[in-house]
């Protein structure tokens, strides 16, 4: 009777707690069928301040919660701009030196100045936030707190009160001037002082300041000392923009720069209250606390950052201030069939959390998402087949088992491109000699891409024909767009050609069979590359493969990334690899790469490769400022027909993007060009409970398993003791 009730209250215990509830679910019951989206992060964030961000991670928080004027369509492609806190489009208004206005086709030579007025919708609120928290008489409640009050906060839950305001256009030209704050450092400073007036002279007097005060602040507390004093930029005019009235403001650019407006879709040009600047800086707000900019950031966005545990969670809640914003309308072809204009018209956000965990292992991660327990996922390399398919004509698909729970399979071809590059200024590889570049058409044709992106890709890439990606003006598909350097057109379909056609080139280049003609000496060639850990061998083999293809040693040069790039500055490299992520879908933004006056090595630009032929940089100077049409097409199609027969480049490929998520997530469409479209995402909370429920049915029969073995080890025992207890009752 004792060993069947110890079973029985066992096997009771255990229905129990299972009892109406998943046994591993990783989430809070209290939060089990709430509109919630959950997901996930590898890399902790660095700095969540829109004037200093410049990562793909950091910017999927921070476009959630700030706006700024511009925004990419969510469903369109190519990518097209549309106003998001901007009432309308701005057009540029162009001036000559004496500031006379130009017609809007008036030649780029003519252009002194391109002049962008920016209007903004009235009545847009910031998200509740302790810095603008007022008392009844409007008087600010926390910008001028004592050290020792600050001492006692540790998260902005400590404050007890938050305030709102209006958006207003000061907002954004205070956050420009951000740009030139010597201690914000913004990454895009040195970029946009040569575009935007007075920027460079602001960052100047800025710098003055700044050592005047650091130098005051050091003699009282300390150099060490954290709590640098405030800057109020508002005290510092910026020459090129200005406040028109409280809805619009004004930037002036040099010259004709028709890609600013891209700009204007990134958080670097988001609005910054004036109170939020003064908040932060107040001594002892960042004296180990993270009550900074780079850690709680605000804005007018659908989300607002309301936990920020970047070592284990991280989330966004929906700010109850957003005026929300509707579901477009209007998309690609396929959109409608895909179930992407369902919602048109509804007001967004449609989540009301979302909640980020970090996963720095894959595995548990994967397994989560199998659960139901993750929306969406990416898939790594260890589990692509595992989820994907890939027939014999390169198309990818889902595993019957991924199929069979209703994931849907998301691919994109990213605005990106990887590349091998030859250092021109080399005396071997580089210039613009008859040898060294059909020795470089050669090299081009041994590289094996389509067999790398298999290998190393998972078959996530298309070999590149050029610069440019897919989705962007002047890439061309088909015939048309294939570099005859290194493919064939065979069948309906580019060939690369054979390595016969590269040792004839080398040939021809002076190292038959890899030997130099003249000396005899076997052609060695050095490749620069980072050094990450053992996992990069296979790689690195893979690399002097292919040049073995042509009887050429391939020396590795690895280093550190900081090492690397210090290489790459100062042009003390040979061969090495490198990418670009596009900052606007603009062909300009690929195509400078190739700039001469870019010159990584001479100039400190983007031109890694410290290519230069006057020609292409004469078309490039007549490409760049035009709108997309006929013309420009056919300039880039000769620029690019130079750049290939060049090869300062093996054009290397541009990845495809992979995504899943389940079939109660709707509205998921990558965009390359944005991360700001969390907000139209749409969870059935129903469903997923459903699906929750049946992919993870308790077990029971081990439970009732090892209640049978208890029941079958404690027995005897109990036998035996009752049987020792009558005997001794019997004796009594």
């Amino acid at each position: 009777m004792i060993a069947r009730r110890l079973a029985a209250s066992f096997v009771a215990a255990a229905l129990v707690a299972g009892c109406g509830a998943e046994w591993n679910d990783p989430y809070p019951a209290a939060d089990r069928g709430k509109n919630i989206l959950y997901s996930s992060f590898v890399d902790r964030p660095k700095t969540l301040d829109p004037a200093r961000s410049y990562t793909a991670d950091e910017w999927s928080f921070i476009q959630q919660v700030y706006e700024p004027p511009l925004q990419y369509h969510y469903l369109k492609r190519p990518y097209e701009l549309i106003p998001q806190a901007a009432a309308e489009m701005p057009r540029p208004r162009l001036l000559d030196a004496e500031g006379r206005e130009l017609a809007p086709d008036a030649p780029a030579s003519e252009v002194a100045f391109s002049e962008y007025e920016i209007r903004i919708r009235p009545g847009i609120l910031y998200q509740p936030h302790p810095a603008l928290a007022t008392d009844a008489a409007g008087k600010p409640l926390y910008l001028a707190l004592p050290e020792d009050e600050i001492r006692r906060k540790y998260t902005l839950a400590d404050f007890p009160h938050t305030g709102t305001r209006e958006l207003v256009a000061e907002d954004y030209v205070y956050q420009i001037k951000r740009l030139a704050h010597p201690r914000v450092n913004a990454p895009i400073f040195g970029h946009m002082s040569g575009y935007i007036v007075g920027l460079k002279a602001l960052a100047a007097r800025l710098q003055a300041e700044n050592e005047r005060l650091m130098e005051a602040h050091a003699a009282r507390y300390g150099k060490a000392d954290p709590g640098a004093p405030w800057i109020d930029l508002r005290e510092y005019p910026l020459a090129g923009v200005e406040v028109v009235d409280r809805y619009t403001y004004r930037v002036r650019i040099r010259g004709l720069y028709p890609q600013f407006v891209y700009w204007l879709a990134t958080p670097f040009f988001a609005p910054m209250p004036v109170e939020a600047d003064r908040f932060y800086s107040q001594r002892g707000m960042n004296d180990g606390r993270n009550l900074t900019l780079d850690w709680w950031p605000i804005g007018t966005g659908p989300y607002m950052l309301t936990e920020n545990n970047p070592n284990a969670r991280m989330a966004l809640d929906r700010n109850p201030n957003f005026r929300g914003e509707p579901y477009p309308s209007e998309g690609e072809p396929a959109d409608r069939a895909a179930g992407l204009l369902a919602d048109a018209g509804k007001r967004a956000p449609f989540v009301d959390r979302v909640v980020y965990t970090r996963e720095k292992e894959g595995i548990p991660y994967w397994n989560k998402f199998l659960q139901g327990y993750y929306d969406q996922s990416g898939i790594s390399s260890d589990n692509f087949d595992h989820a994907v398919r890939v027939d014999l004509e390169g198309e990818a698909s889902l595993t019957p088992e991924m199929a069979a729970r209703g994931i849907q399979l998301r691919t994109s071809v990213g605005t990106s491109t990887f590349y091998l590059a030859f250092n021109f200024l080399d005396p071997v590889v580089g210039g613009p000699s008859e040898r060294a570049r059909k020795l470089r058409q050669a090299v081009s044709i041994a590289v094996d891409w389509e067999e790398f992106i298999s290998i190393f890709q998972n078959g996530r890439g298309i070999p590149g024909m050029g610069p440019i990606p897919p989705g962007i003006f002047g890439h061309r598909e088909g015939e048309a767009g294939i570099n005859p350097v290194v493919y064939d057109w065979v069948d309906g379909a580019p060939r690369r050609k054979p390595i016969e056609a590269a040792k004839k080139l080398l040939a021809e280049a002076g190292y038959p069979d890899g030997r130099d003609a003249a000396t005899g000496q076997p052609l060695v060639l050095h490749l620069d590359t980072v050094q990450r850990g053992p996992g990069d061998k296979p790689r690195l083999d893979w690399y002097r493969r292919q040049f073995q293809k042509l009887a050429i040693e391939l020396e590795l040069r690895t280093s550190d990334w900081n090492r690397f790039q210090e290489k790459v500055r100062s042009g003390n490299t040979q061969l090495f690899f490198l990418g670009w992520n596009a900052d606007y879908p603009d062909p300009e933004n690929f195509l400078f790469l190739l700039n001469g006056p870019q010159s990584r090595a001479k100039t400190g630009g983007e031109n890694a490769a410290n290519y230069r032929n006057p020609e292409y940089d004469r078309l490039f100077e007549r490409m760049k400022n035009i709108a997309n049409g006929p013309e420009r097409q056919a300039l880039i199609d000769e620029m690019l027909r130079i750049a290939r027969a060049d090869a300062p480049w093996a054009w290397g490929f541009h990845p495809k993007d992979y995504g899943l998520a389940h079939a109660w997530l709707k509205n998921v469409k990558p965009n390359q060009m944005a991360r700001n479209g969390l907000k139209f995402y749409r969870i059935d909370t129903i469903e997923r409970e459903q699906r929750r429920a049946e992919w993870n049915r308790p077990t029971l029969w081990p439970i009732a398993l090892a209640a049978a073995l208890l029941v079958a080890a404690v027995a005897p025992a109990v036998v035996a003791y009752r049987r020792r207890e009558r005997a001794a009752a019997r004796t009594a």
